[in-house]
């Protein structure tokens, strides 16, 4: 039985799909009751409050919560200690899911218009900077549950974290407001670590295995397994902004409006002729305001002339192959658990989401 048989249908577990979506829909529920209960503890201030609630009760997949959780509880830990950090988690990634909406002039989130959308961006980004300092409420309130020390260790792998996304946006901002039109595939992997794996995939998983070993863990081990993870979970939703079904949450050819350098959009400059590179920098060089559904359709025909979505789903498979690798030596010594299969069953799943 090949590894990716075992994390299918492991002794009596369900498929890796459906096991997925039922251990996301638990670890979920407990990370935003968790969150839901430090929202209650505070007055509802006006032309705050209700977009401080705002996207985190809208939904989401919950996988970076539940990456800590399950991280835990394959380490040892039970769901309770795990719990309010994977509250962080999901205040942060919210706060930051606002700052990104407003940095990349976003018209759709979840299937309902962006905050600044509905508010303009001075009170979406003020809502944006109260859910990330809400963040830190449950990581000081995790004294309780795992002792001071551990405490610690999760905010300066939080601070690390930070200071990692904080580069790999600035990379991503930068080459779209300076149209940078050198970025390489290299750089595009780089910057997804810092800013896509960082957060998605290596923190839940370092610190989760911190709480579950008592900070026994060699953390730096989940960094490969994170960065391949997670660099594929960008690339499907790079793809998904292109070829998305009615499910999907946000703006279809969002990315091209925006200018961002996606690895199909790099890939398909890159196979263009002189003269159409020329095309394709021009049309990145206005902003997203100036950039007509013309100019779109424009860079959307090059990716497809050029194969740039299929050869994106082969790197994107590549990577998913690198994760199994990754999986199978770091996880092989832990014992077999519904928590470890979880996490092995994210890999093809990355790929399979709409």
């Amino acid at each position: 039985m090949t590894l990716q048989d075992t994390l299918a249908v492991g002794p009596g577990a369900p498929a890796s799909s459906s096991l997925v979506t039922d251990v996301l829909e638990e670890y979920g529920a407990a990370a935003r009751a968790a969150v839901e209960r430090y929202f209650s503890a505070d007055e509802e201030s006006p032309y705050l409050h209700e977009l401080v609630v705002d996207y985190p009760r809208r939904g989401g997949k919950m996988m970076r919560s539940s990456l800590c959780i399950a991280h835990a509880r394959a380490y040892g830990a039970s769901l309770d200690k795990a719990v309010l950090t994977s509250a962080a988690i999901e205040m942060l990634h919210n706060g930051l899911l606002i700052h990104d909406d407003i940095q990349d002039g976003s018209e759709v989130r979840r299937g309902r218009p962006t905050l600044q959308a509905l508010h303009g961006v001075p009170l979406a980004l003020n809502a944006g900077d109260m859910l990330m300092l809400l963040s830190l409420r449950p990581l000081m309130d995790n004294v309780s549950r795992v002792g001071e020390w551990l405490s610690l260790e999760i905010l300066k792998e939080t601070e690390i974290m930070a200071r990692e996304s904080a580069e790999g946006q600035a990379l991503e901002l930068g080459w779209r407001d300076f149209n940078d039109t050198s970025v390489t595939e290299s750089d595009y992997l780089r910057m997804v670590l810092k800013k896509t794996a960082w957060f998605s995939t290596i923190y839940p998983a370092r610190v989760g295995a911190l709480i579950g070993s008592e900070g026994r863990v060699n953390r730096s081990q989940f960094n490969n397994f994170g960065f391949f993870l997670g660099a594929a979970f960008q690339i499907q939703d790079d793809l998904l902004n292109l070829v998305g079904d009615a499910t999907y949450g946000k703006e279809l050819n969002g990315d091209l409006y925006e200018g961002k350098r996606t690895l199909m959009l790099i890939h398909a400059r890159q196979a263009c002729s002189p003269s159409e590179q020329a095309t394709f920098d021009s049309l990145l060089s206005v902003p997203r305001w100036q950039r007509t559904a013309s100019d779109v359709a424009w860079l959307r025909a090059a990716i497809d002339d050029h194969g740039s979505i299929d050869y994106a789903r082969q790197v994107a498979e590549a990577l998913v192959g690198a994760a199994y690798y990754e999986y199978s030596r770091v996880y092989d010594r832990l014992p077999d658990s519904r928590d470890k299969r979880f996490i092995g069953a994210l890999i093809p799943w990355v790929l399979e989401r709409t």
